[in-house]
């Protein structure tokens, strides 16, 4: 007697159908090799599953995800919306074949008035609202923050150095010279004006421009007839700066305060995402996302996809004005306004100054879309004709080429880029800070062999089956026969021997165009001097010097601007800054006797002993 064969595809499905019930929960289909093909949402699991178990009538994307499911896992919850949240967060975390997905993980920069100074600074803020102050925000790009910042500093005068720098200033810089700073360092403005100006900026980004700018001009006219001119054109100037910001931002829609404007456009497979943020009626910049979807996906169904990834992990404005509408429109607003804890209304709007928005951001979105697919074209060409000229297994997916940074072996770093068919991917991109205490300064080929190992190394680990699309079709190393030889070496010890490996090396004269190219076991090559493959290695190569060398210069930089006081633990930068004011150096720091390290305002006996035990424990 036989054993039956293994339920597959609809049968399999069918046959989990025995143990759901009416619960709202999530289900996930997995293949073979238990990878995860698709993650779903359901109010009603049993209704929801059964769809799937039918043999037919499907979409040709379902009728695929359905025959390679090999098994289930469900997860029930107590609400749809709770489902719907938690299916984003998978979707997110999981990465399956069949789910509309948003490839993003950047967060958005904000514009931070800090209020822990008698004279608060303005900055570009990212990352967690730890710092005391008030955040304007999001952004939807550093550019986007950088020209707001450079145009308040003309309007309000607003320093941007650090407290350190403001203690030790003993004359103004050269802000206040060409008139970006109204110099509190040095005493050229009272702490009352200078407030004065901080408020001014807060109102104008909380979107209140049209009283400050009167006001701003009723100050103007009163200095001209009290006939004090040089304030009259001091005041001027600001005016005409602030108008000069409302300009630079085009659009700053009356009827709309707070809001983000979604427009998708789908073309030959792909689609583009782009959002404008309308913050304090102002707007503060937009962002084009391009999510990976099937080809038989709806509208309807990106844009419910789009909107429950974005914001996973990003509090929603206000208003979410849409191109399409989403196919659970309740229950999507439902999830926003519990994460914002507040009422979050979604519209797609027919007429109106709405409209206008959306009709400017599907315009950018068409547009984004067709120069990327032009660009992606470009690129697949190239790749093909790398893999011709290198006589590769297949045209790459992912190529990763390393590069090495240092000055005689000090601060050495090591730097990974990573190419593929939309170009760089700059969300891939890895820093190596080189550990190794028994390398001799300057070592190149055991730098290598270090950064190689601890990145394959990690990836053995986190995706040893090759799942993921983590893993390189294509090295590129920056060296000749002496690097590959140490390379392939560390491969083979890892047991990744079969990725194919190139070294690129300068050739006769150390001329860009005369590159030479090493492989393991075969003659050294070069390719002709006009050959497009040739120029698309020499970015590539010079890509990656560029992000080591960079990389390298921010290590060497932070390190000549540290202390000793930087390796005490629990001492951050109050800390570190009283500590200094008081002893003046961290020299002295370390010479002090701990009775008076105690008497430092902000150190606790604790931290005192901790300091003291630092610098003396030798």
């Amino acid at each position: 007697m036989t054993d039956a064969a293994p339920l597959i595809g609809h049968e399999l499905i069918h046959d989990y159908l025995r143990m759901l019930d009416g619960s709202p929960g999530v289900y996930r289909m997995l293949d073979e090799q238990n990878r995860v093909l698709y993650v779903g949402k359901a109010r009603h699991l049993k209704n929801r599953v059964s769809n799937y178990a039918r043999p037919s009538g499907h979409s040709g994307r379902t009728a695929r995800m359905i025959s390679e499911t090999r098994s289930m896992m469900f997860l029930t919850t107590q609400t749809e919306t709770e489902a719907l949240l938690l299916e984003q967060n998978l979707i997110k975390q999981l990465k399956p074949k069949y789910n509309v997905l948003l490839r993003d993980d950047k967060s958005f920069p904000n514009i931070l008035v800090s209020k822990d100074h008698e004279f608060p600074q303005i900055r570009k803020h990212r990352g967690a609202k730890k710092t005391k102050g008030a955040y304007y925000g999001p952004f939807a790009s550093a550019g986007a923050v950088n020209r707001t910042l450079n145009q308040l500093q003309r309007v309000f005068l607003l320093r941007d150095c650090s407290d350190s720098q403001f203690e030790g200033r003993t004359r103004p810089c050269l802000n206040y010279q060409i008139k970006r700073c109204s110099a509190p360092c040095v005493g050229k403005i009272s702490g009352q004006d200078y407030a004065a100006s901080v408020k001014d900026a807060e109102r104008f980004l909380s979107g209140k421009t049209t009283g400050l700018q009167e006001k701003l001009a009723k100050d103007m006219a009163d200095a001209a007839e009290a006939m004090e001119f040089e304030s009259a054109a001091a005041l001027r100037d600001r005016l005409r700066a602030m108008t000069q910001v409302q300009t630079s931002q085009g659009i700053n829609p009356r009827g709309v305060s707070e809001a983000d404007v979604i427009a998708l456009h789908m073309e030959g497979g792909q689609a583009c995402v782009q959002v404008f943020f309308i913050r304090a009626n102002q707007n503060w910049g937009n962002r084009d996302y391009y999510p990976r979807l099937a080809a038989d996906v709806s509208h309807t169904e990106v844009m419910e996809a789009f909107v429950g990834q974005f914001y996973a992990d990003k509090q929603p404005p206000k208003q979410v004005i849409l191109s399409h509408a989403v196919e659970s429109e309740d229950l999507v607003v439902e999830a926003l306004s519990q994460k914002a804890e507040r009422r979050v209304e979604i519209i797609v709007p027919q007429r109106g100054e709405k409209m206008e928005l959306l009709a400017g951001a599907a315009r950018n979105a068409r547009e984004s879309l067709a120069r990327k697919m032009a660009e992606s074209a470009s690129q697949l060409k190239l790749l093909k004709g790398l893999a011709e000229a290198f006589e590769l297994p297949k045209q790459p997916q992912r190529i990763e080429v390393y590069d090495n940074s240092h000055i005689q072996g000090a601060h050495a770093v090591g730097g990974m880029i990573v190419a593929g068919p939309e170009g760089f991917m700059k969300n891939s991109y890895r820093k190596f800070n080189i550990r190794g205490d028994d390398l001799t300064p300057g070592d190149d080929f055991g730098m290598m062999k270090e950064v190689l190992r601890r990145r394959f190394k990690r990836l053995l680990k986190e995706d040893p089956d090759k799942s993921k699309g983590d893993w390189p079709d294509l090295l590129l190393i920056d060296g000749g026969a002496g690097q590959v030889s140490a390379v392939r070496e560390i491969m083979e010890e890892m047991g990744v021997g079969d990725i194919p490996m190139i070294g690129v090396a300068k050739g006769l004269d150390r001329d860009a165009g005369k590159e030479e190219f090493h492989r393991t076991g075969k003659q050294v090559m070069a390719l002709r001097h006009n050959d497009p493959v040739l120029y698309f290695v020499q970015r590539m190569r010079d890509e990656a010097h560029r992000f080591a060398i960079g990389t390298h210069r921010a290590k060497r930089s932070k390190a000549i601007g540290g202390t000793p006081l930087d390796d005490v633990p629990g001492v951050g930068a109050r800390r570190k800054k009283a500590l200094l004011m008081h002893f003046g150096s961290a020299k002295a720091v370390g010479r002090a006797a701990l009775a008076d390290l105690k008497s430092v305002d902000g150190i606790s006996e604790a931290m005192a002993q901790t300091i003291y035990d630092h610098f003396n424990e030798r």
